[in-house]
This record gives structure tokens, C-alpha cells and sequence, in this order.
């Protein structure tokens, strides 16, 4: 490093997403917060700012960064503008700031010389020369009220000693030698990335009459259901042509009777392939009247992309090379031993024409992208290549900034993580298997209180066409509102697979947690008006979800201490409302349990130790008022598991 006149270091800059390699996430109109440590040499005082850009701008806006503590600062912004952004942070020496300082302390002590205000006078010089018009103005005044020796030194300092003048001279100041931070990427989603509940159901399925094939039609007549419990995102499983070369049967058998319709994610035939429709579905204008009845019950649809092929896809014939052969010259089906997929073929991303593979797939997307769909869940993406989705889900973002990509992947965590990384807007969770209150604790402390929630924005599911956990098959009624409630409330993205999930099915393939007559090999038939259904509840859930800011975002998450292991407390605070709430859940699915509270006041905007609040339970529709940091509470699962508490003003 050669000579320099700096002498301000920046430091542990965040958000930072491997060390700027790739892009913090954030949303329109969502607070973006800055923090980096901006220190320097010796006992000068020093500012710092935080500048961002559109990325291909010139121009950068800047805010003031505020001093936390021990040289940490932090800054905030609001972005309105989808795509990439790109931010720095900026630190210099305030020599006004420093001079104000020293000179207030020798005045204090009465050991003020003249030489001391024309030191000031000086400086003052110098940013007056560089302002204009009042500022201008303002600067000359103090610097010859400084310099008027005719008048007492404390009335002669008075005014350039106020903070007024500290700001008048920053705002002005030329910061000679200022320091400026690498430049990271930001990317800005929209709101519906941040913020979202999944409903799944499969179109087949959707057809009043028993034993009838659904169609979009039919999912259409289902849409005042399902926006009717309050979700805004549709998800269908795959509506492609199902392959018929080794089609799966009921519960996944190797043999497939004359009506069993196969699996979805065994995707093309004959008939097409990812770019064609399940005839008995509809049409591609079928398709377009569903997205456009989405949007007038106020949902949006999505989509399922599974990159893999039936034995019959028109890919396999035409595109041999992009699937892996074994040495009898057979292709290779997917496995995942001892289960084997034969109705399945996995695409090689070691392929010789790798680049004819990727430009294909990512047409794929750029077709449904054209039919009006913007949200796309993605099956398996763990088991494709990771430079494919960093160029893929880059290159259509730059052209579609309103897309958005949710990966199903449960795998191991780097793996899980490195998908979010490289691009993917939403992520599955291990949530469906977070039953203990450590488990619960620990896991959410990771994602909201470490730097993986600058990337990472967890998706939860209690249950999908493969999940059925134990806790749901043997948990009964208690088990599935627990279940509901903290999906809803510990994330701000979340879904649910129904009819299932509100019918609170719970039979399972014996040794297994999948379900038993799994939709995915059949069709089902829903009666949707049964008694025990959790429809109501799922509604008045989804409510609190929209009216309360604090659960439509991941940020001021904090975990309340319970002196009872059954009954796990936790918070959400909205930075920008102060809107929060308060949750306290019933582990067990079977039992009563109480316990006594020591709450963290502070994370929830409460001053003082000693303060009442009312809290009003919207599941309940009841208000209490609770005192301080220790309060009493019990809940009953065959009453509700949970409270979820807003706390009012």
C-alpha cells in the first residue's frame, strides 16, 4: 500500500452475503439497515454516510449513519425500485467536529486563547467557500463572530459551537480524504417475496363430481374457497402431460392399472412436454381465464418447475445427450436407493451440450413467464447444478425483476443456504420437523438473529404431497393448529397443502411419512364442508396476518423465556410501525400446560419493568392485562394451543 492522506478504516459491513459475492435480499418499500464499523486513527471525531444506486446509475443518494456504540454505526433507506441495487458506506474526519469538541472542554476550563476560535474560523473558511447561498451566509457570519476579538471569547464561540453549526458545516464539507467502503449488491423484490401464504392443491382434484378429472375450470369454481380463508398465492403441482412409460400407480406402485393417472413430476409424453398442458386440464387459454380469475380474488397463481422427464418427454428422443446413459445404453432414471423413480428421468448437467440444456430450461421459464405467471416453485433444485440457477434465476430477474422463484429443497443446510445464495427469492424450511422448544429456538435464532436472514427468507410448510410427519399423523386436532399457528406467525411466508392439511388427514403409508392414498398418484375426492375442518380458523389466522405489519416481515424476531419447556413465547416487531405481537404456543398436542413468563420488554417497545400492557388475543377475541416481565399462562390444545397476542397501545 503506498502513502495516503486516510486515515478512517471501515470495517464488518452488513448486510453482506459472502463477502458481496451475491446479493442481500430485500423488498419495495421495506426499511434496508446498514451497519459497518467506521473508526479511526488517534481521538478525532468522525462522520459516516451510506450511499446506494440503481446498479448502472451514476448518481448515488446518501443518508447519515448514526453512532451505535464502540465504533459501530448504522444507517437505513427505502428502495422502491425492483431489480439491483448497490450500496457503500463512507467515513471521514469531522475537523469541525473535533475542533467544536476540544474548544467547548478549554472553555469550560477557562483555558481558551484566540489562536483556538481562529482555528475554528479557519475551518469554517474552508467549507464557506465550497456552500452557497444561505449556507454560505451563515458559514461567513460565525467566521468572523469568531474572529471579532473585540468580543468575549464564549459569546464569540456561542453560535459555531451549537449543533446546528456541526450539521450547517457537514453539509458542506469537503471530506478531504474520505474513506468509501467496496460497493454490495442489494436486490430488491417485490412485496409479495417478503410476504405471502401458500395454498397447494392439485387441479385433478378439483372437480365437484367423484371420480371426474379436474380442470382450470373446476379450480376457478375452488378460488372463492380458497381466497376466501385468506391466501394469496395458488400453488398447482405440475400441469404438464404425465408420462405413460413406466407409470407409477396408487401409493406409488410399480404398476399403474388402466385409470391411474401417474405422477405429476413425472412430466411429459406424447403429448408434450414443459411447455404443454395436461389435456384433460384445459387449454393454454384455460390456463390464462384461471390467472385472470386469480387476480380478481385477489390471488396470485403459482406454478410448479420440475427439471426432469417421463421416459416418453419429447426431450429424451430429441435431445438424447442431455440425459445420462448406462453402460447397456440405457438412460438413467432417477434413484434415491433403495427407491428407485423409473417413471423418472434426471437431466445431466454434465452434458456435452450443457449450453443447449440451460438455454432450454430457462425457456421453460420464460414461457409460463409469457402466459402471465410470475411465482414459480421449484422441485428439487438441489439436485440440478448451482451455476445454472445463479445465471438462470439472474438472467430472467433482469429481465422480470417481479419474479418470483421458491425452492423446495430439503437437503442438508450449506446446501439449502447456497440455493438462497445464488438467487432463489424463497426457501423451504425443516420446519414440518421442529417440534421442541430448543429446536424451535435454536432454529429461528439462526435464521432471524444471524447474518443468514440477509439471503435466506424461510417459506413455512407443516405439510406437502410427500410430508406427513409423525407429529401430524399421531398429534390429533391440537397438533395441526399448533402447527398452523406457527407457521403463520413465525414467518411471513408460509403454505399449506390442502384439502389435507384443513381436513387434518393423518393416515400414513405404514413406516413412512407420506400419505396414504397419496394424491399424487390419484385422483381425490374433497368434501370440503365437513364439521371438523380448520377452515374458520385458517381464515381468521391468514386475518391476523393482514392487519398485523409485524407478521409480514422477518425482522425484530425475539424469543421470550417460559419457565415450562411445553410452552414456547416469541415476538415480532415491525421496525417501521412498531406494530407487535406477542405469541405463546402449547407444544404438547395432547396436554393442559401453564407457566410463568419472563418477557424481553425491550423487544417489545415496553419501557420500564414495571409497566402494565393489554394484550388482545385475536384467536380468542380477548383482551388481558399483563404486569412487567412475569405473568401467568396456561393453554388447553383441545380448546386453542395458542395465543397470539397484538399488543396495544
Amino acid at each position: 500500500m503506498g502513502a495516503t492522506n486516510r486515515r478512517v478504516s471501515i470495517r464488518d459491513v452488513s448486510p453482506r452475503v459472502d463477502g458481496g459475492r451475491y446479493p442481500a435480499k430485500t423488498s419495495r418499500g421495506e426499511t434496508v439497515t446498514v451497519e459497518a464499523d467506521v473508526f479511526a486513527d488517534s481521538h478525532d471525531l468522525i462522520r459516516a454516510s451510506v450511499c446506494w444506486r440503481r446498479v448502472g446509475q451514476r448518481r448515488w443518494t446518501e443518508a447519515p449513519m448514526q453512532l451505535l456504540a464502540n465504533d459501530r454505526w448504522r444507517g437505513e433507506f427505502v428502495l422502491d425500485d425492483l431489480g439491483r441495487h448497490e450500496f457503500r458506506v463512507t467515513g471521514w474526519i469531522d475537523r469541525f467536529g473535533s475542533w467544536q469538541r476540544d474548544t467547548r472542554k478549554k472553555l469550560d476550563a477557562g483555558v481558551a486563547t484566540d489562536v483556538d476560535l481562529a482555528i475554528g474560523a479557519e475551518l469554517l473558511e474552508e467549507v464557506a467557500a465550497r456552500a452557497t447561498g444561505e449556507d454560505a451566509e451563515l458559514l461567513g457570519a460565525m467566521r468572523t463572530t469568531l474572529l471579532d476579538t473585540a468580543r468575549d471569547r464564549d459569546e464569540r464561540s456561542d453560535l459555531a459551537l451549537a449543533p446546528a453549526a456541526g450539521e450547517l458545516v457537514a453539509r458542506n464539507d469537503a471530506r478531504r480524504f474520505a474513506t468509501e467502503s467496496d460497493r454490495y449488491p442489494l436486490r430488491v423484490d417485490r412485496e409479495r417475496a417478503r410476504y405471502s401464504s401458500w395454498y397447494e392443491l392439485f387441479p385433478r382434484s378439483a372437480a365437484p363430481e367423484p371420480g371426474r378429472h379436474g380442470t382450470f375450470a373446476d379450480v376457478i369454481d375452488r378460488l372463492p374457497y380458497v381466497a376466501g380463508m385468506g391466501f394469496d398465492v395458488l400453488y398447482l403441482p405440475p400441469i404438464h402431460p404425465i408420462g405413460k412409460v413406466h407409470r407409477k400407480g396408487r401409493n406409488n406402485s410399480v404398476e399403474a392399472g388402466p385409470d391411474d393417472p401417474g405422477s405429476p413430476w413425472a412430466i411429459g409424453s406424447d403429448e408434450g412436454g414443459h411447455e404443454a398442458i395436461h389435456p384433460e386440464l384445459g387449454t393454454m387459454a384455460d390456463l390464462q381465464r384461471l390467472v385472470k380469475a386469480c387476480g380478481k380474488h385477489g390471488l396470485e397463481l403459482a406454478l410448479d418447475i420440475a427439471f426432469q422427464c417421463a421416459p416418453d418427454h419429447p426431450w429424451v428422443s430429441e435431445h438424447p445427450e442431455w440425459f445420462r446413459k448406462r453402460p447397456d445404453g440405457s438412460i438413467q432414471y432417477a434413484e434415491n436407493p433403495p427407491k428407485k423413480y423409473q417413471d423418472i428421468y434426471p437431466l445431466d448437467f454434465e452434458s456435452d451440450d450443457a449450453e443447449g440444456l440451460w438455454d432450454a430450461l430457462k425457456g421453460v421459464f420464460e414461457f409460463w413467464i409469457g402466459k402471465g405467471v410470475k411465482i414459480f416453485r421449484v422441485d428439487n433444485p438441489h439436485t440440478k447444478a448451482f451455476a445454472f440457477w445463479e445465471w438462470c434465476i439472474a438472467s430472467i430477474l433482469d429481465e422480470h425483476p417481479d419474479v418470483i422463484f421458491l425452492s423446495e429443497s430439503f437437503t442438508r443446510p450449506a446446501v439449502m443456504k447456497e440455493l438462497a445464495r445464488i438467487g432463489f427469492t424463497q426457501s423451504y424450511t425443516y420446519f414440518a420437523w421442529k417440534n421442541t422448544k430448543w429446536e424451535l429456538e435454536q432454529y429461528y435464532a439462526e435464521l432471524f438473529r444471524t447474518d443468514v436472514r440477509d439471503y435466506f427468507r424461510p417459506n413455512s410448510w407443516p405439510n406437502t404431497p410427500d410430508i406427513l410427519t409423525e407429529f401430524l399423523q399421531y398429534g390429533g386436532r391440537g397438533a395441526f393448529v399448533q402447527k398452523l399457528v406457527l407457521a403463520a406467525t413465525l414467518t411471513a411466508n408460509y403454505g399449506i397443502y390442502g384439502p389435507p392439511f384443513e381436513l387434518m388427514e393423518h393416515e400414513a403409508r405404514p413406516g413412512a411419512e407420506e400419505y396414504l392414498d397419496n394424491e399424487k398418484y390419484e385422483i381425490r375426492d374433497w368434501d370440503l364442508d365437513q364439521s371438523h375442518s380448520l377452515a374458520e380458523l385458517i381464515r381468521l389466522v391468514n386475518r391476523v396476518r393482514r392487519d398485523n405489519p409485524a407478521l409480514q416481515q422477518d425482522r425484530g424476531f425475539a424469543i421470550h423465556h417460559v419457565d415450562n419447556d411445553q410452552l414456547f413465547a416469541y415476538s415480532k416487531r415491525d421496525p417501521q410501525t412498531g406494530n407487535t405481537v406477542l405469541v405463546v404456543v402449547n407444544l404438547d398436542p395432547h396436554n393442559t400446560q401453564a407457566g410463568s413468563t419472563w418477557l424481553d420488554l425491550e423487544a417489545l417497545g415496553i419501557d420500564g419493568d414495571d409497566s402494565s400492557f393489554t394484550l388482545h388475543d385475536r384467536i380468542a377475541d380477548a383482551r388481558y392485562v399483563w404486569h412487567g416481565r412475569r405473568n401467568y399462562v396456561a393453554l388447553d390444545p383441545h380448546v386453542t394451543p395458542a395465543h397470539v397476542f397484538v399488543l396495544e397501545a
